[in-house]
């Protein structure tokens, strides 16, 4: 069985074709189209035997993106398969589920409903990811389709975790409480890291920390997201590249008041120019900062400081409502690639059972790898996530019932 899994974003379609077979995945090829409505529009696309291409060419929506990437697919030069009827189904990454979707779902005229439902909770992400199933609707209207939400991992957390501290009535009329994101990531490598260290997922206490431009951060007890960083929207919690992170309430009615900000321009504000490009003036790309805080950039080092003491923070509290810890992940951009700052955020964390092994951390980019000395209490790792392959998994599953 073929699985097209797609994530489609405002301006760029990212793909991957799995192939299933007798319980084995392999990647038959994937991809990006990026610059969607805009000059310059390419596809990069990399076939099963790592050869890579770039093709250009106008791509004025998200249909005619998914029509050149089915178009290269089934192409004699570039592709993987005969024809269209090779793939069997269609897997597509979700921002928001809200409280309608609690786990992966055959897409239906109800579904399509409910995620259009959720574009208010998430009107920067939905709306794209929409776009994908309405062009693979309209395209090949026969294929299954499967939504995988970023927020359904997260639906096991108490309510006491996810509930704000604003009238109740406001809860009940718009749903607003914690949903968290980068769900699929966290159950990918918490389950990834159980496999290589032949432990049980559903018997640990685990930090999962998915740090790149968007970064998240999960505590999962047996198997199960009991609280995450992230809220309503994923602005709230550690500071990202462009977002604000944890901030009082107070500070934005103050500077609508004095700036005489609409409520477009305060949201631009803390989603696009605020974070670790707001902090330091240089950049939102970590190794910008790193680069300029190497040659002596005080705000550069201030922010990285601000950027690892949060996720320290973090550490300290998910092992606080945890009951104690066993196990901490690294993932994403900055966590899979970034050895300084997993040495910071583990640096005097020796009481909690964590003994980091600097020596074995130095250099380590992009693996799967054990950070953590022979005798500590607390295994800490780095996980390079995999979400298309959750996506895929999720798919197959729901089609095959």
């Amino acid at each position: 069985m073929n699985i097209l899994v797609l994530n489609c974003g405002s301006s760029s379609i990212k793909y991957q074709l799995f192939n299933f077979a007798k319980e084995k995945q392999t990647v038959s090829a994937k991809g990006i189209v990026e610059k969607i409505g805009l000059k310059g529009s390419f596809m990069k696309h990399e076939k099963l035997n790592g050869e890579k291409v770039r093709l250009e060419g106008e791509v004025i929506d998200h249909q005619v993106g998914i029509e050149y990437i089915l178009g290269v697919l089934i192409s004699k030069e570039h592709g993987c398969i005969y024809s269209l009827s090779d793939i069997h189904a269609a897997g597509h990454r979700v921002a928001h589920g809200g409280e309608r979707f609690n786990e992966s779902t055959r897409v239906t005229d109800e579904t399509i409903q409910d995620i259009r439902w959720c574009i208010q909770l998430a009107p920067l992400h939905n709306p794209a990811n929409l776009k994908g199933i309405m062009a693979m609707k309209q395209l090949l209207p026969e294929m299954p389709q499967v939504a995988v939400f970023d927020t359904a991992f997260h639906q096991t957390m108490p309510d006491h975790a996810y509930m704000y501290a604003i009238p109740y009535s406001l809860y009940k009329k718009y749903g607003i409480r914690r949903y968290g994101f980068h769900g699929t990531s966290h159950y990918y490598v918490a389950r990834r890291a159980c496999q290589l260290l032949s432990q049980n997922m559903n018997s640990l206490r685990i930090v999962s920390c998915h740090l790149g431009n968007g970064s998240s951060m999960a505590a999962i007890l047996n198997g199960k997201s009991i609280d995450t960083s992230m809220g309503v929207t994923p602005v709230e919690g550690l500071i990202m590249g462009t977002r604000a992170g944890d901030t009082d309430l107070g500070i934005m009615t103050f500077l609508m008041e004095k700036e005489e900000l609409s409520t477009d321009v305060a949201n631009t504000l803390v989603n696009k120019h605020s974070g670790m490009l707001g902090i330091t003036g240089v950049s939102s790309d970590m190794r910008e900062i790193e680069r300029a805080a190497q040659n002596g950039h005080e705000r550069a080092i201030l922010g990285l400081k601000m950027f690892r003491y949060r996720i320290k923070k973090y550490i300290g509290a998910y092992a606080a409502v945890l009951g104690g810890l066993d196990l901490l992940i690294f993932t994403g951009g900055i966590g899979e690639n970034d050895p300084v700052t997993r040495a910071e955020c583990c640096s005097g964390l020796e009481y909690m059972g964590i003994e980091f092994d600097s020596a074995r951390n130095e250099g380590i980019r992009g693996k799967e790898m054990l950070l953590n000395k022979p005798s500590s209490r607390v295994k800490v790792m780095t996980i390079p996530t995999n979400e298309e392959l959750i996506i895929a998994e999720h798919t197959h599953r729901i089609v095959t019932v």
